[in-house]
């Protein structure tokens, strides 16, 4: 029986406006293993964020999915109607977004928002639900669970509130999760007690998790593997260990350098030189090329994927060990 929580092949997502079509994703393709946390990781603008909308099949308008196939548990979905997307959101496929305070109703008791999400998909008794619920919050890590459910949003902190998402999330049991930069606005200590909580709950109840990111030094210590995005493509993918370890693309040779490190403390830091282009005004071929300071007339055409035995990547220059960054 396979494993393979979610798969998606050649995923492209346009947003059609009069300026022109703006390829906000392009070509995507990966899995995720029952169990597995697969980190998405670019600059703002690289197009993860509307990866993880497309998965969702909430894109509005003037954007659209215009081709590729996302299997969850082997079943293509990309084609489900409107009734069976509201079964799959919550039950077999869950998000957490990067504000709690925008998922969250501010007038609704945290207790009734969780069992509300489980009485829409299972038919189950208010007592019930409620046990689920605080089951739920519990595993998230949030003391005296069964108070909590009482409260409302506002009358928590950020860092319990995000927990109370990820309870919305799991509370289901779907096979895979998709985490939006969830723990960004938050300090480095409840960002790593929360990152050790939803680790625990991926490995413990098979589930697959797509997390979504900027900062590299969170990956490091969450993520199985690593997708590196830019201008709406995956540019490298691999292990985060190897990844990390000897980056193969020039853009993902940046964002590392790009991190402070404590041994460089009192230097400047390193950014990768430029912005990422408009998705309007994408340059032909290589959308690195005129920030690389590998780039050759050969980065002129788009270049294809390679595949070795750790990893896949599109460069016409790939890094290797021996190079110096």
């Amino acid at each position: 029986m396979s494993t393979t929580a979610l798969k998606v092949s050649g995923l492209t997502t346009h947003f059609e406006t009069r300026a022109g079509i703006a390829k906000a994703v392009n070509d995507v393709s990966f899995s995720v293993e029952q169990g597995q946390i697969l980190a998405l990781v670019g600059e703002s603008g690289s197009g993860k964020s509307v990866t993880a909308m497309s998965l969702m099949n909430l894109v509005d308008p003037p954007g659209r999915v215009v081709a590729g196939e996302i299997l969850l548990r082997g079943k293509n979905i990309r084609a489900a109607s409107a009734g069976e997307w509201n079964r799959i959101r919550g039950k077999e496929m869950a998000m957490v977004f990067q504000d709690p305070m925008m998922s969250l109703n501010p007038v609704i008791r945290v207790g009734d928002q969780i069992t509300e999400t489980i009485r829409i998909h299972d038919k189950v008794s208010a007592s019930a639900a409620r046990e689920r619920a605080c089951a739920a919050l519990a595993a998230v890590g949030i003391p005296a669970p069964a108070e909590r459910m009482r409260a409302y949003p506002h009358e928590l902190s950020g860092g319990m509130r995000q927990r109370i998402a990820i309870a919305n999330a799991i509370v289901n049991e779907p096979a895979v999760i998709i985490a939006d930069e969830p723990t960004t606005a938050l300090d480095v200590t409840i960002q790593a007690q929360i990152l050790y909580q939803i680790r625990k709950l991926a490995k413990e109840r098979g589930t697959g998790l797509v997390w979504i990111t900027h900062d590299l030094s969170v990956v490091k210590d969450l993520a199985d593997e690593v997708c590196v995005m830019y201008a709406g493509r995956i540019v490298e993918k691999g292990a985060v260990a190897d990844v990390i370890r000897s980056p193969r693309h020039p853009y993902t040779r940046g964002l590392i350098d790009s991190l402070p490190k404590s041994q460089d403390r009192g230097s400047l830091l390193k950014p990768i030189p430029g912005s990422t282009p408009p998705l309007l005004d994408l340059p032909p071929g290589c959308a690195f090329a005129p920030r690389c300071n590998r780039a050759t007339e050969a980065c002129g055409k788009t270049p294809g994927l390679i595949r070795t035995d750790d990893r896949s990547f599109l460069c016409f220059h790939p890094l290797f060990t021996t190079d110096k960054p």
